[in-house]
């Protein structure tokens, strides 16, 4: 992926997060939201793009063909997973598709974020696209191997062999963590995630609200 130049706000304080899958970043940004931060998941952006009758489903199922769709016509993301994760190649071909419309759709929302706000960009790819260098601050989380395939297997109902296919064919965890400007370490109880969480809020967000007359909470 290309590293992209992308919307610059000084009237908006950007927090990248990243990480690897199921290291626990929704539970970082709830825990944001809940601080009065605004939430940009990438890959909500992705699967909001996905959607039946969507330029990016069509494109999808003209490419991989109709065996990814479910029986509603929906695509089937566990189908349209194991085509791509394991094969480098079908993989890059979907990042293809997908990419200048969830571009698009994230600058769209970027520049739309109201004066004053926090706001949160969740993105696995924060760095390869770019992203994290319009931010403001990039925290990374992190979780041991083991807890994600335990949520792999939890959350999403996957087979061992399916999750660690996922986990394996990310870069490790460590050179996101290198680059970011604080981590996140998720292997521990909520409340410690909790507390690493208030304490960098403290430490940037909050500073920011509070020179525009924001709340910190």
């Amino acid at each position: 992926m290309t590293p992209e130049v992308w919307p610059v706000r000084q009237d908006v304080y950007l927090i990248g997060i990243t990480g690897n899958i199921a290291t626990g970043k929704s539970t970082v940004d709830g825990m944001l939201a809940a601080k009065g931060a605004q939430v940009l998941d990438a890959d909500q952006v992705v699967r909001d793009l996905q959607r039946k009758g969507q330029p990016a489903w069509r494109a999808i199922v003209e490419h991989f063909g109709h065996e990814v769709q479910a029986a509603d016509g929906e695509l089937d993301r566990a189908k349209l997973g194991q085509i791509v994760f394991g094969n480098a190649g079908a993989l890059q071909e979907l990042e293809l598709l997908l990419h200048p419309a969830v571009r698009d759709e994230e600058r769209r929302r970027i520049l739309g974020a109201p004066p004053g706000a926090v706001l949160v960009i969740d993105a696995i790819k924060l760095y390869e696209s770019g992203m994290g260098d319009a931010c403001n601050t990039v925290w990374a989380v992190t979780a041991p191997a083991e807890q994600q395939l335990e949520r792999l297997r939890r959350q999403r109902s996957m087979t061992e062999d399916a999750a660690w296919q996922r986990i394996r064919a990310q870069p490790p965890q460590e050179e996101k963590a290198a680059l970011a400007s604080l981590v996140i370490d998720n292997g521990g109880s909520l409340a410690d995630t909790q507390a690493q969480v208030s304490r960098a809020w403290e430490a940037t967000a909050a500073q920011f609200l509070a020179d525009r007359g924001g709340r910190g909470r």
